[in-house]
Formats: C-alpha cells, sequence, structure tokens
C-alpha cells in the first residue's frame, strides 16, 4: 500500500473522489499508487499540517516501515528521526512549502530495526487548487546511492570530453551514437559528423575486424583482454595506417526487465610507434641471429663459394624471395681502375621454381645481358646500395619489367648491394621480392650490406684459394 486514505486522515493533495461499484477500472489513487510504487526513488508526502499521507514502496525498502505503519503519522518524531533531530528536520521538509523550487537536504533517517541511514533529500511544496502551498512532497535515497550516481554521470561527463584516449559508443546498427574529442581527432573528423555514419565512412581499412568485434560484444559480451587492431585512417595527407589497442564493454538498459543491449562503449588508444618499435626490435632479433648462424655455418665450409651462398640462404629467409650474386667479370676492380663499362658474371642464384639452396654458377664465365643504366651497374659504379620498384604497372608490364632486367619473372622489388673486400669491388648481390612483399626500405639496405660484407670476403678468399 503506497497512498492511503484511512478514516481522520484528510489527503490534502487531492480531493476525494466519489467511491465506484463494482470493477469498472482503476481510478486516480490506483493509479497513483501504481505510478509511485514504480518510482525508483523513495517517495513521502506530507500536509500543510505535516502528516504523512503518501508513502512508497522504495521508501519502505530504505526504512522498513510499511506504508500502513507511516501513513496517518504526525512527522517524524520518534520513528523515522530521533526525537533530538525530529524538530530540526522537520523544520527543514517543511520550509519547502513557503520556498521556490526544490530544496535538498542530507540528514540522517531511522529503520525500522533500530539502525540509521543517511539520506538525500529533495523537497518541493504542492500547490491546492487555489494555488496556495497544500503540502510537502520529499523523494530521498540513500547518499551513497546518490554519490554512486553522481560519479557515474561525472565518469561519462569526462571521458567525452577530457579522455586521453578515444571512446566511442556505438549502437546496435554499428554506428557511433556519441563521440569524444580525442576519437574525433583520431578518426580525422568532426565530434557530430561522425555521429550516425557507418565505419566504413570514417575507416579506410580496418573495418570489417573492427565491426567482428563490435557484432561478438553485441552477442557475447565484453572479451577478457583488449584487442589490438590496425586500421587506415582518411587523412589530408593521405591514409595513415594505425594501430590501437581497444577495450569494448558490452551497454545494457537498466529500466527493462531483460538485459536489452543497447550498443557497445568503444575505448581505445593509439599505440602505432610502440607496436612499430616492438616490431623493428624484433626484426632485428632475428637478422642478427641469421646472421650469427650463417657465420657459424659457413665456417664449416672448405669450399669459400659454398659459404657465400649459405650467407645467401641465410639471408633470404623472412627478407626476399630470390637473390643472385654477381661478380665483375675479369677479377675485383678498385676504384681508380674503373674504366669503361663493367661486365657482370653470374655466380649464383635461387631456383627460379621451387624453393631450396641457391646454387653456384657461371662456370662457363660468360656475362650477364644487362641493359644500361641496370640497377646491378649503378650499383657497381656508385660502389653503394640501390634500390628499385616497378611501380604502379599492370601485371604484363610488371613482367616485362623483371624480363627485361634478366630477374625471375615474378620480381616488383630490387635491392643491390655492392660486394666489397679490400678496397675493390668485387660484384653485386641482388635481393628481389615479388608481389605479395613491401618494397624495401633503408632499413632493409642496411642488413643487405651486412651480408654484403659476409658474401664479398668468401668470394675474395675464394679468389686466393684458387690462384694458390
Amino acid at each position: 500500500m503506497s497512498a492511503s486514505r484511512r478514516s481522520g486522515t484528510t489527503d490534502e493533495l487531492g480531493p476525494d473522489e466519489p467511491e465506484r461499484e463494482g470493477p469498472v477500472g482503476p481510478d486516480g489513487s490506483d493509479l497513483l499508487a501504481a505510478l509511485l510504487d514504480g518510482m525508483d526513488a523513495a517517495l513521502c508526502a506530507f500536509d500543510a499540517g505535516g502528516v504523512v499521507t503518501h508513502w512508497n514502496r522504495e521508501a519502505e525498502r530504505i526504512l522498513g516501515w510499511t506504508a500502513a505503519e507511516a501513513v496517518g503519522r504526525h512527522g517524524f518524531a520518534g520513528w523515522a528521526v530521533r526525537e533530538a533531530d525530529a524538530e530540526e528536520v522537520e523544520g527543514r521538509l517543511m520550509s519547502a512549502m513557503e520556498a521556490p523550487g526544490r530544496q535538498v537536504h542530507e540528514f540522517a533517517l531511522l529503520t525500522k530495526d533500530g539502525g540509521r541511514v543517511l539520506v538525500r533529500t529533495q523537497s518541493a511544496a504542492v500547490r491546492g487548487p487555489d494555488g496556495k502551498p497544500a503540502g510537502v512532497y520529499c523523494a530521498f535515497s540513500e547518499v551513497h546511492t546518490q554519490i554512486d550516481l553522481e560519479r557515474s554521470i561525472a565518469l561519462s561527463e569526462a571521458l567525452f570530453e577530457d579522455a586521453s584516449w578515444g571512446v566511442v559508443l556505438v549502437d546496435a546498427d554499428l554506428r557511433p551514437a556519441v563521440v569524444n574529442a580525442h576519437a574525433a581527432r583520431s578518426l580525422g573528423i568532426g565530434r557530430t559528423s561522425a555521429l550516425g555514419r557507418p565505419l566504413g565512412e570514417l575507416l579506410a581499412q580496418g573495418v570489417e575486424e573492427l565491426e567482428s568485434a563490435l557484432t561478438h560484444v553485441l552477442a557475447e559480451g565484453a572479451p577478457p583482454a583488449p584487442a589490438e587492431i590496425w586500421v587506415s585512417v582518411r587523412t589530408p595527407e593521405g591514409e595513415q595506417r594505425r594501430c590501437w589497442r581497444c577495450g569494448f564493454v558490452r551497454l545494457a538498459s537498466p529500466l527493462a526487465e531483460e538485459p536489452v543491449p543497447l550498443g557497445v562503449g568503444w575505448l581505445f588508444a593509439d599505440v602505432t610507434e610502440a607496436k612499430q618499435g616492438e616490431q623493428e626490435a624484433s626484426l632485428l632479433r632475428f637478422r642478427a641471429n641469421q646472421l650469427h648462424r650463417a657465420a657459424r655455418a659457413a665456417a664449416e665450409c672448405e669450399d669459400p663459394r659454398e659459404a657465400a651462398t649459405i650467407h645467401l640462404d641465410f639471408a633470404l629467409a623472412g627478407f626476399a624471395d630470390h637473390a643472385l650474386i654477381d661478380r665483375v667479370a675479369g677479377g675485383p676492380v678498385a676504384d681508380a681502375e674503373a674504366e669503361g663499362p663493367v661486365r657482370l658474371v653470374r655466380v649464383a642464384a635461387t631456383p627460379s621454381g621451387a624453393p631450396g639452396p641457391s646454387l653456384l654458377t657461371g662456370a662457363a664465365g660468360l656475362p650477364v645481358r644487362y641493359g644500361q643504366g641496370h640497377p646491378a651497374l649503378q650499383c657497381v659504379e656508385r660502389a653503394g646500395s640501390v634500390r628499385a620498384s616497378v611501380g604502379s604497372v599492370s601485371a604484363e608490364q610488371a613482367r616485362e619489367w623483371a624480363v627485361g632486367r634478366q630477374w625471375p619473372a615474378d620480381a616488383v622489388h630490387a635491392l643491390c648491394a655492392v660486394l666489397r673486400s679490400r678496397g675493390r669491388t668485387l660484384g653485386v648481390v641482388t635481393f628481389l621480392r615479388g608481389a605479395g612483399r613491401s618494397s624495401f626500405e633503408r632499413s632493409d639496405a642496411v642488413y643487405a650490406e651486412d651480408v654484403a660484407v659476409r658474401i664479398a670476403t668468401a668470394l675474395d678468399l675464394a679468389g686466393v684459394v684458387g690462384r694458390e
């Protein structure tokens, strides 16, 4: 019983209504009782004389006093408030009849079992038909509950204003509903411009993986750990590839009887630089290990030329698809002796078909038919590394580009490193990549030069041994 009219109790918050005969339907008091009982906040009301006229179920839950025990009492003295505090509490509550708007107070109430509960109240006057104050209503809740609510609201506002990581609320249709300032900057778009748009319009790449993660969260709940997702963001300077460390939480309505997903809370931080640093460190460790293993294996070879192919094979792993070694025809050339065009003879090459160890070739000593301006010849002339790529062309043009340079037909990227030993140029080592790999970078050239030094030493030793 949330609101009652007992004999001897006058309800000044509403006029008396005539009784109805039979179950015609809910009257005004039934509707009011249902509304009061359905409130999340505790509510009580007083008439102008300070008599309790209404008491809902949430008030009963917090204090333990039922509506039957509360309605009809004069004030809180002796049952819901200590006698010593009753005058002050009632004075503050009833003062709302003369004050404009709502008043907020905090004080301790007594529970039915004798405990004390600190509550925060909001009270306001109730006007009668003549516009004069007819009583006071008072909504109250436990202070810690109110503080928790305020903290939740403050946290939400802080996340969407001052957070140093991106926060996006995605609705059940996988469209952004709320975007904070950091996320908008990361996406390269305004906060309002991103709302309601498909993720495919906001990201150039990585949309499928992100939408898959959001769909999983809607169906299964939050994952146990953050996920790292690579995306491409459109910027005025072009597409930029970024790595975002993402966390997801499923949002459900607190007002529904059963959990109804409202969407997903998506939080992310840009870890691109850290991730690239990790990848570079891992790559350096792998390449250093390969150089070490190659040196150990080459030291056991009796034939220095075989040692050169071992260095080539170890360097090829994870670095390139094909590799070639060409030596200068007629023997090493000192810088001062280089006159006229230089001719190169193929010494070793990886198999063009199935993968396998490099094969020694060039027994006939016939020069390779490299045309003028070939990257290998440029490498010898400059005594430095040369990179070349076919660029954005058709598959047939890329094939013609590779075949015309005497390389395997599937090569689209090349890196030539000069073979130098004892101040002389011995030849060139060429690494080739297919279309499935990225072009060679400066860090790749440094690694290729390290390998070239070892190959050049082996070939120089082969020449010395041959002469002996």
